[in-house]
C-alpha cells in the first residue's frame, strides 16, 4: 500500500461517527462529507495516511474550509489523563474517587469496588437548558470544528456535576460524534472496502462476505507471492505447478478476486507495475513458449511503425501475460463483473491499463472452457499477406492488428486454462456447486486447495456428502465408467477430493469494562456465511490389490499373546 495519498486514488474517510466514506480524490475540486462539511481535496495529495483533520469554519471571502492537523496529544489525551491519575483512595474499606470525592457503591463478586451509582441522576431533556434553535445558530456561526458548540452543551448542563467519570465521558464522546467536524484518512484496502459494502452499501452484491471470512479463505487456499526469480525455475520443468496460478469463480463483484491480488502484491498501481516488468524480464511466457513468443512477437510487428513511441513500447510490455503469480477468472457472461476493482485504479475494460493486475488476471467464460469451437472469439481471423496490408489505409490496418492482437490473447488464455495444473481452486458462487467442481478440479494439480464460500451452509452440506468416504467407497467398488459422469448417484467424481471440510468464522467486538463484559449487542445480522475447504488428490489408476508372502502365526495359549512385562508381573 503507498504511504502517501496521491491524486485520483480512492480513499477511505473515517468520520466522528465511526462511519466510513468511500471516496476519490480528484485534484482541484471540493470534498463533501455531509454534515460535517466540506474542503478541498488539494488540501491532503501528498500527505501520510492515518492523519486526523479538523474542518474549520470559513473565515474568508474565499468561501472555503481550511483543515488542521489534530496532533497526537489532543487525540489521545483521554489516555494520557488516566495514566496521570493517582488510583482511588481507601477510607474504612470503601473507595473514595481521588477526582471527585464520591464513593462507588457497586461491588463485585468478591467484594471489589467496580463503580460508583447513578441512581441519582435524571437524564432527560428538562437537564439542558440550550434550545434547538440556540445550538442550530451555534453550529452556523461556531469555529473550531464544533469544539465551542461541545464545551457550551457541557456548561449548560444542569446534572454535569452528578455524572460519573465514566458517564461523563460516555455524555461527551456521544457530543463529539454528533458535533466534532473531524475526519481521519484511510489507506482503502480490501478489508476496509468490505466492512464499508457492509455497513453503508448493499451486502448482498458482495453475499454478504465479511473481512474474517476473506482471510480464511486466503488462508484455507494458501494464496501467497511466488518470488519472481523461481519464475526460471518453475519453466524448466514439465510443468507449471507452484508458480503461484490460481483457478476462481467470483461473483461478488471482483472482491474475491481483489482479497486474492491483494494476498499475492498485484494491488500496487504504476511503481509495482515498472519494478515487477523489470524483474521478469524474458522469462514471460516461458512455459508454452513458441505460442507465447509468437503473440509477443505478433504485437511487436504489428506496432512497428510505432517503434519509436516510448509510451506505446511501454504498453505493449505491459500488456504481456505474465505466467507467474496468475489470476484465471472463469465467468458465465459475456464480460466479468469486476465492478469493485475500480476502487483499486484497475479498469478491466480498459487494455491500456498499466496496472499490474492487466498482466496477471485472466478472464475466460465457461464457453470458452467447455466448448472453444463454439466461442466467436476463439475463431482464427482471416490472415492477409503482407503485400495487401500494405494496400490498406492505416485505419484498417489498425483494425485489422487489434483483431489478431484479441485472438491470440484470448487463445492463449483458453489454451493455457485447458491445460490445467492450477495450484487451488476459490468459488463465491450462487450456482450448481457439483456443476462446477465437475468441470474445475481436474483442472487442479495434486494437493492443490478447494475453498468455496456460501451464505447458506445448506449448498455445502450437500458438496460434502458428494465427496464423504461412504460415497467414495461405493464408488471405488462399483468402478462406474467415467466418461458417464455425472450420474444422479454421482454427480461429482469423489475420488479427487480429500477431507472435505464445513467451517465458519465471525469475529464479533466486545465492550470491555469491570462486571460488564460483554459482546456488542448492536451488531449486524445477515447470512452466517461457510467455508467448504478440500485437498486435490491424484487417485491411482486401475484396481488396487495387497501382494506379498504373509505368515500366519498360530496362537496356541495365553502365554503367547502376553507380553515379557505382563509374565512377570503374573
Amino acid at each position: 500500500m503507498p504511504d502517501l495519498i496521491r491524486p485520483l486514488t480512492y480513499v477511505a474517510l473515517r468520520l466522528p461517527s465511526e462511519s466510513l466514506v468511500v471516496l476519490e480524490v480528484v485534484p482541484n475540486t471540493t470534498i463533501s462529507i455531509g454534515k460535517y462539511g466540506s474542503f478541498q481535496a488539494n488540501h491532503i495529495i501528498g500527505r501520510p495516511f492515518h492523519l486526523t483533520f479538523d474542518i474549520l469554519d470559513k473565515i474568508d471571502a474565499s468561501n472555503t474550509s481550511s483543515l488542521r492537523l489534530v496532533p497526537a496529544a489532543d487525540l489521545y489525551a483521554d489516555i494520557i489523563e488516566d495514566e496521570d491519575t493517582s488510583p482511588p483512595n481507601q477510607e474504612n474499606g470503601r473507595m473514595v474517587d481521588s477526582l471527585d470525592g464520591v464513593e462507588y457503591q457497586v461491588l463485585g463478586q468478591d467484594g471489589e469496588v467496580v463503580l460508583r451509582t447513578n441512581k441519582n441522576i435524571l437524564d432527560d431533556s428538562g437537564t439542558q437548558s440550550m434550545t434547538m434553535d440556540e445550538i442550530e445558530a451555534l453550529k452556523i456561526e461556531g469555529a473550531g470544528s464544533g469544539k465551542d458548540l461541545i464545551a457550551k452543551l457541557l456548561e449548560s448542563h444542569s446534572e454535569l456535576d452528578q455524572k460519573t467519570a465514566f458517564a461523563l465521558a460516555k455524555y461527551t464522546l456521544k457530543k463529539e460524534r454528533k458535533f466534532m467536524k473531524r475526519f481521519t484518512v484511510l489507506p482503502l484496502d480490501v478489508s476496509t472496502l468490505t466492512r464499508w459494502i457492509l455497513l453503508e452499501k448493499e451486502p448482498m452484491k458482495i453475499m454478504e462476505l465479511r473481512e474474517e471470512m476473506i482471510a480464511l479463505i486466503g488462508s484455507w487456499a494458501n494464496i501467497h507471492h511466488v518470488a519472481p526469480d523461481r519464475t526460471s525455475q518453475l519453466c524448466e520443468g514439465p510443468g507449471k505447478s507452484g508458480a503461484g496460478r490460481w483457478l476462481m469463480i467470483d461473483e461478488t463483484g471482483g472482491l474475491l478476486v481483489a482479497a486474492v491480488a491483494e494476498r499475492m502484491g498485484l494491488l500496487d498501481s504504476l511503481e509495482a507495475t515498472d519494478q515487477e516488468t523489470e524483474r521478469q524480464g524474458s522469462s514471460l511466457n516461458c512455459a508454452d513458449s513458441s505460442q507465447a513468443n509468437g503473440f509477443l512477437d505478433n504485437s511487436d510487428n504489428q506496432g512497428r511503425s510505432h517503434s519509436g513511441n516510448p509510451q506505446r513500447t511501454a504498453q505493449q510490455k505491459s500488456n504481456a501475460l505474465s505466467n507467474v503469480n496468475t489470476i484465471t477468472l472463469i465467468h458465465a457472461n459475456a464480460q466479468p463483473n469486476l465492478s469493485l476493482l475500480r476502487y483499486f485504479n484497475f479498469d478491466a475494460s480498459n487494455p491500456a491499463s498499466l496496472h499490474p493486475m492487466q498482466r496477471h488476471l485472466r478472464t475466460i467464460s465457461w464457453l470458452q472452457l467447455l466448448s472453444p469451437e463454439d466461442d466467436n472469439g476463439y475463431a482464427e481471423p482471416e490472415a492477409v499477406s503482407d503485400e495487401i496490408l500494405q494496400s490498406w489505409k492505416s485505419g484498417k490496418r489498425g483494425n485489422y492488428y487489434r483483431k489478431r492482437r484479441r485472438w491470440e490473447r484470448i487463445k492463449f488464455i483458453v489454451d493455457e486454462t485447458r491445460d490445467g495444473d492450477f495450484d487451488g481452486l476459490v468459488i463465491a458462487s450462487v450456482m450448481n456447486l457439483p456443476t462446477i467442481l465437475h468441470h474445475g478440479v481436474p483442472l487442479l494439480r495434486g494437493g492443490a486447495q478447494v475453498v468455496i464460500y456460501s451464505p447458506t451452509v445448506e449448498p455445502l452440506v450437500e458438496l460434502a456428502d458428494y465427496y464423504s468416504t461412504a460415497r467414495r467407497t461405493a464408488f471405488v467398488t462399483s468402478l462406474p465408467n467415467l466418461p458417464s459422469l455425472p450420474t444422479d448417484d454421482f454427480p461429482v467424481n469423489p475420488t479427487l477430493l480429500l477431507a472435505p471440510t464445513i467451517q465458519t468464522v465471525r469475529c464479533k467486538s466486545w465492550q470491555v469494562l469491570p462486571g460488564r463484559t460483554h459482546p456488542h449487542m448492536t451488531g449486524r445480522g445477515g447470512s452466517e456465511g461457510y467455508l467448504f475447504t478440500a485437498t486435490r488428490v491424484l487417485p491411482a489408476e486401475g484396481k488396487i490389490e495387497a501382494r506379498g508372502n504373509f505368515k500366519r502365526r498360530k496362537i496356541t495359549g495365553l502365554d503367547d499373546i502376553m507380553t515379557p512385562g505382563s509374565q512377570d508381573q503374573h
